[in-house]
């Protein structure tokens, strides 16, 4: 019995001091990419003539669209507003000499992706950003406090990210290639009070992204989640930049050297190391009184006084 009892304590050490090597084999893969660009420029081109990115009108979607068309793809706008579009798209035309094509749509709605398919047809896919979300308050708030944009919200989160992947999976999976990034948020790396709505939706996005790489790998297909922590965009109210609020084009440049990484990051260095510090804070902790109250007051005031917000 004793004998018995030492080996299943040695087995778990031994996964224990695994888990922690890959762990640095990781962060230590994070920190060569962050300084070495190893992948090689044509990477992107040669999943496709195409990349289509939502919510592409400002942020994270507008710095991946620009991105993606210096990389030398022709690139599908969808957003919203139309006039943003517009106006991306003569900036990507005039300093990348790449094609674009625009589609306007709002994904708070169920009823708009049988206009995108068919605005999509014909197109070589290789890319798919799934960008578009939304975030009901920056400041944090308990859940009945939240505005009633539910539906809008679930729709706009998760329902865009199912349907847009169904859309270009098939062709991809044809010609066995494709790289699908899913943008989601630090906030789903485990349930984050005082955020509940965005912070499960965020988490139905990791999951799936998961579970369909899981599916599609052997398929020659790349299916990643992002899960950024502070990025400066119309959605974070402009929060002030710093070493761990990145402005949305050098976030989205540094995470593109890590689409071959694996099926989850941060995107980034600074926000790959808060995460690695956060998942330290033992879950008591964490889902506490006391931290509601920080989130409610110190951080609180945080954002207030970074995003200008009164």
């Amino acid at each position: 019995m004793e004998e018995s009892l030492e080996q299943f304590f040695v087995l778990v050490g031994l996964l224990v001091c695994l888990a922690c090597l890959a762990k640095c084999v990781r962060f230590c893969k994070c920190v060569l990419l962050s300084f070495w660009k190893v992948l090689p420029r044509s990477f992107l081109q040669s999943m496709g003539q195409w990349a289509v990115v939502t919510g592409a009108g400002d942020g994270i979607g507008k710095a991946y669209s620009l991105e993606l068309a210096k990389h030398g793809l022709n690139v599908v706008l969808i957003s919203r507003t139309l006039e943003k579009l517009h106006v991306l798209a003569r900036e990507i035309e005039q300093t990348t000499g790449s094609r674009v094509k625009v589609i306007q749509a709002d994904f708070t709605r169920d009823d708009i992706y049988e206009s995108i398919r068919e605005e999509l047809q014909g197109l070589e896919i290789g890319i798919l950003v799934n960008n578009v979300g939304m975030l009901p308050n920056l400041l944090p708030g308990r859940f009945l406090s939240v505005p009633g944009e539910i539906q809008s919200l679930v729709h706009c989160n998760v329902t865009s990210v199912v349907k847009m992947t169904q859309l270009v999976l098939k062709p991809m999976e044809a010609r066995r290639r494709g790289l699908i990034l899913n943008i989601s948020s630090g906030v789903a790396l485990c349930p984050w009070p005082l955020y509940t709505l965005y912070s499960a939706s965020k988490a139905f996005v990791c999951t799936f992204s998961k579970a369909l790489q899981a599916e599609y790998r052997a398929k020659g297909i790349i299916i990643q989640v992002l899960t950024p922590y502070a990025v400066s965009t119309p959605m974070t109210k402009y929060l002030n930049t710093n070493m761990v609020t990145k402005r949305a084009d050098e976030f989205v440049k540094e995470s593109l050297n890590y689409v071959t990484i694996g099926d989850d990051t941060c995107g980034c260095l600074a926000h790959e190391v808060l995460a690695g510090f956060l998942s330290l804070i033992p879950a008591w902790a964490f889902y506490s009184c006391p931290f509601q109250r920080f989130l409610l007051t110190r951080y609180t005031d945080y954002l207030r006084q970074n995003a200008g917000i009164k």
